[in-house]
C-alpha cells in the first residue's frame, strides 16, 4: 500500500498565529484516490529542523507532501533544506525568474529583489507552476520515494495540489482504491461504543475502523482498500452490516449527516410538524432544524422564553409552578413543551430548561443541568440530564440530545 506523510512548515503555525487547514485538505484528498496519510509533522522556519522532518517522514511513507517555507523572505527555507536532504546545491532556473517577474509586470510592480531566490531550484527536481503566486512548487524523487514542496498558502497549494500533484500521485498509486463511508452515532460514549464492536477496531485490520467524538455524536470512518473499488465497497458494506447489527439505534445516520438533518427528513417523510421552546439554548435547537432546505414543511415555530416572565406569558407556564419548581425543572420543562405544542398546533414539541454556567449553579442544581421534554399526542416524556465542560459544550450536547430524544420517538 502506498503510503503519505505531510509536513507543515511555519513558526506561525507553532504559535497558533495560523491554523493549519493545509493537512487537513490533503489528508482528505489524498484519501479519495486511495492514499492514506499515516504521519504529519508540523515544524518551524529552521533548516536542520526541515531535514530532520523530511527523513522521519519519508522513513514513515512512499511520498512526503510539503507545505510552507517557499515565499521570498529570510524565514523560508524549505527550499535550501530540501537541497541539503537531497545532497545537492540550488541553481537559478531563468524561466521560473521570468515568470516571477511577468508577475509583477502584469500587475504594474517592480520585481523585489528578494524574490529572486524563489527561481532557485535544488539540482535535480522538477518545478510547478503557481498560477496565484510567486511561489513555485518542487518535486523530487529519490530512491523510489516523492517529495512535494507547495506554498504555505491555501489556495496556491490547492491549486497546485489539483493542477499539477495530483496527476503524478495517481500515477505512483495506480491499482490502489480507497473506499470510505462513514456512520454516525448518538446515545452513548466513545469507550462504550468501542467496547460493542470490538475487535471490529483493532488495529491492521483491512477495512480499518477509526473512531472520533464531537459533542457526544460518534463517528465511526471505516476505510476499505483493494485493487479495484467494487470489491472495496463490498468490504465496507460488510462491515456497515455487523457495525449496524452491534449498535442498533445507536446509529442515526452516514457520512455527512447530522442529527438536525435526518430529524427533519423524518419529519417531512412521515408529515409531521415541530414546534420548539428553548431556555438555555437560546434558539439553538431551531437554528439547525431551519439550517435544513425544505424546513419549512415540517418546523412551524419557535420561542426562546429566557426570562421566567416569558415562559408565563408566551407558552402559559403557570407562575406557581416556576415558583414552588425553579425555572429548571423536570415540572417546567414540560410545560413549556405542552405550552408550546398547544400554541403551534404541532405533532411535537420539544421543551429545553437549563443551566448552561459557568455561574448560576449550585449544589442541588449545578451547572450543566439541562431538562428536556418531548411532547406528542401519546405522551410527554421530559428527562434529566447533566453535561459536562464549558457552557458552549453543555448548550451543544442539550441540542443534540434534543434531536436525538425526538428521533428516537419517530421510528420508521
Amino acid at each position: 500500500m502506498v503510503k503519505a506523510s505531510i509536513v507543515s512548515i511555519g513558526n506561525e503555525l507553532l504559535i497558533g498565529q495560523t491554523v493549519n487547514t493545509n493537512t487537513a485538505y490533503l489528508g482528505q484528498r489524498l484519501l479519495s484516490i486511495g492514499i492514506p496519510v499515516v504521519s504529519s509533522y508540523t515544524i518551524g522556519d529552521e533548516i536542520d529542523s526541515i531535514v530532520r522532518s523530511f527523513n522521519l517522514a519519508g522513513n514513515d511513507a512512499d511520498m512526503v507532501i510539503a507545505t510552507g517555507g517557499l515565499g521570498p523572505t529570510d524565514d523560508d527555507l524549505t527550499r535550501q533544506a530540501l537541497a541539503k536532504w537531497l545532497g545537492t546545491e540550488l541553481q537559478l532556473q531563468d524561466e521560473l525568474l521570468q515568470a516571477i517577474q511577468d508577475f509583477f509586470t502584469s500587475r504594474n510592480r517592480q520585481m523585489p529583489s528578494k524574490n529572486k531566490i524563489q527561481a532557485y531550484m535544488p539540482a535535480g527536481t522538477k518545478a510547478f507552476a503557481n498560477n496565484l503566486g510567486t511561489a513555485p512548487g518542487i518535486m523530487a524523487e529519490v530512491e523510489g520515494k516523492m517529495l512535494f514542496a507547495l506554498p504555505g498558502v491555501p489556495s496556491e497549494m490547492r491549486q497546485m495540489f489539483e493542477e499539477s500533484v495530483l496527476p503524478e500521485l495517481q500515477r505512483f498509486a495506480s491499482g490502489q482504491v480507497v473506499v470510505i463511508r462513514k456512520l454516525r452515532c448518538f446515545g452513548t460514549g466513545e469507550s462504550n461504543i468501542a467496547e460493542l464492536i470490538d475487535p471490529l477496531m483493532q488495529r491492521g485490520r483491512n477495512p480499518l475502523i477509526n473512531c472520533t467524538a464531537s459533542c457526544g455524536v460518534i463517528t465511526l470512518t471505516i476505510i476499505a482498500t483493494a485493487e479495484d473499488k467494487d470489491e472495496a465497497r463490498q468490504m465496507v458494506d460488510k462491515d456497515e452490516k455487523s457495525l449496524r447489527k452491534k449498535l442498533g439505534e445507536l446509529v442515526y445516520g452516514t457520512d455527512e449527516q447530522t442529527l438536525a438533518e435526518v430529524v427533519g427528513e423524518k419529519l417531512a417523510r412521515q408529515k409531521k410538524t415541530i414546534a420548539v421552546a428553548e431556555s438555555c439554548t437560546g434558539g439553538y435547537i431551531a437554528k439547525l432544524l431551519t439550517d435544513n432546505p425544505g424546513a419549512s414543511g415540517y418546523f412551524t415555530q419557535g420561542w426562546v422564553t429566557y426570562s421566567n416572565g416569558s415562559k408565563t406569558s408566551e407558552l402559559d407556564v403557570p407562575i406557581q409552578l416556576i415558583e414552588k419548581h425553579g425555572a429548571v425543572s423536570e415540572e417546567v420543562a414540560r410545560a413549556m413543551a405542552q405550552g408550546a405544542r398547544k400554541r403551534a398546533g404541532t405533532t411535537f414539541a420539544i421543551g429545553v430548561t437549563g443551566i448552561a454556567g459557568p455561574a448560576g449553579g449550585s449544589e442541588r442544581k449545578p451547572a450543566g443541568l439541562v431538562y428536556i421534554s418531548i411532547d406528542s399526542d401519546k405522551e410527554c416524556e421530559t428527562k434529566r440530564f447533566v453535561f459536562p465542560n464549558d457552557r458552549d459544550s453543555i448548550r451543544r450536547r442539550a441540542v443534540q440530545t434534543a434531536l436525538n430524544m425526538l428521533r428516537l420517538k419517530m421510528r420508521d
